[in-house]
């Protein structure tokens, strides 16, 4: 009957197991005195009351109940986890679109920013990181695509420009924003978002940066020339170009060059950057948002003198131009890797192609804002100029970082599918 007692309760309570079987043991083991003992025994164990299992509604040494507060950190870490987890997969394009946010709540803290050349800082920044990240075998990796930095070069400076006639005969008031755009499809490759996409993306970073920086010295030579054809036969343009060889060396090169010599000379750093390739990316990323973050506190005064329509008109504007730049430089890689080999052909490595697509399909703003300064009116009231640019200069980064967001996602897919 004791064995039937006991299975009884490991059934119904299996907390009072324990308890149960150090009194069947002393019962074993006490001397039977007599009939009436074993019957009191044995009333005592029948007796007690069996209860139902409950959950524990014993107080911790905080004063609340443990049960009741393990579901609420269970509930907690199911809605963070996927939050992070989201965070973590979209960090380029939230950052930057939190840089939008942050410029058009606090304009202020923006112009502070600027005030401090926070803006050159941070393109410092992106290219140490670039140096740091920068590995030996990738020089050779773009020595050995130069057909793609050619082709990168001529889509910049000699093929996208062609696109200035068709935005040209659009009719928009007020028309210095169809101008603007205009100018600024005839301007080099960004100074550092490019590079800082191909890099986060995975592609040839060094074929991107020296089609980054080539594109931009011999800017200095063709952009009064394309907008002299193209926008305004006739007119004088002059770039500054001795501030803008400066502002490469400084902004580009130098910082570049002191990340690749730390990358060589401190022993370790190589190893810890490339297993800390996450964090970097992450930090290049944070140093791009600085950049549209800075621009809309800049220009949040022209913001408010337009009507939001027109404002929206030049969005889409600014939209279409970088899709259509996209799908041009897409198409023309495509024809060219099919032309010069196929699937062996420079043109059809993914690194390269991604590097070609994301430099030559975007145009830089501080070049353009330097060259309507020197234009004096000559097209038109400065700052309306320059408005749609910016936002055609955010809207490039934003949608390229989706783009990338996209290729990685995608690589990711692909690789869980090797493995299984």
């Amino acid at each position: 009957m004791a064995g039937t007692l006991q299975n009884l309760l490991i059934c119904i309570n299996p907390s009072q197991t324990r308890r149960f079987s150090c009194r069947s043991s002393q019962l074993a083991h006490r001397p039977v005195l007599s009939g009436r003992s074993v019957a009191v025994g044995q009333s005592r164990l029948t007796s007690r009351p069996v209860r139902a299992c409950q959950p524990s509604n014993q107080v911790d040494g905080d004063g609340y109940q443990a049960a009741s507060r393990t579901p609420t950190s269970a509930r907690a870490l199911t809605w963070s986890k996927p939050l992070l987890s989201f965070a973590s997969n979209n960090f380029l394009p939230l950052a930057l679109i939190g840089g939008v946010a942050l410029g058009l709540a606090n304009p202020g803290l923006g112009c502070l920013a600027d005030k401090y050349f926070l803006s050159k800082f941070s393109t410092f920044g992106i290219f140490v990181i670039s140096g740091l990240t920068l590995r030996s075998g990738e020089i050779g990796a773009a020595s050995e695509a130069w057909p793609v930095g050619i082709f990168g070069l001529v889509s910049i400076l000699l093929l996208t420009p062609y696109f200035s006639k068709l935005i040209l005969q659009i009719q928009l008031h007020p028309q210095e924003f169809v101008t603007g755009l205009a100018i600024f499809s005839c301007m080099p490759t960004t100074l550092s978002s490019g590079v800082a996409l191909t890099q986060l993306a995975g592609g040839n970073s060094a074929l991107a940066l020296a089609m980054t920086v080539i594109s931009n010295l011999l800017g200095i030579l063709i952009v009064p020339f394309s907008i002299s054809k193209f926008i305004a036969d006739g007119v004088g343009v002059t770039v500054p170009t001795e501030q803008l060889l400066r502002s490469l060396v400084l902004t580009l090169l130098i910082p570049l060059i002191l990340g690749k010599v730390l990358r060589e000379s401190i022993k370790g750093l190589a190893e810890f950057v490339d297993a800390k390739k996450k964090l970097f990316s992450k930090i290049s990323a944070i140093f791009l948002s600085l950049v549209p973050w800075i621009q809309v506190s800049r220009s949040s005064t022209l913001l408010l003198m337009v009507k939001p329509t027109v404002f929206l008109v030049a969005i889409a504007m600014g939209t279409a131009l970088h899709l259509i730049l996209l799908a041009f430089n897409a198409v023309a890689i495509k024809c060219l890797s099919t032309v010069s080999g196929g699937n062996q052909s420079v043109f059809a490595k993914k690194d390269n192609a991604d590097a070609a697509l994301l430099v030559a399909s975007q145009k830089t703003l501080p070049v353009m804002v330097a060259v309507v300064e020197q234009l004096g009116g000559a097209f038109g009231e400065s700052g309306l100029l320059v408005l749609p640019c910016v936002a055609a200069h955010l809207i490039q980064i934003i949608m390229d970082s989706f783009l990338v967001n996209f290729w990685l996602r995608k690589d990711l897919s692909a690789d869980g599918l090797k493995v299984a």
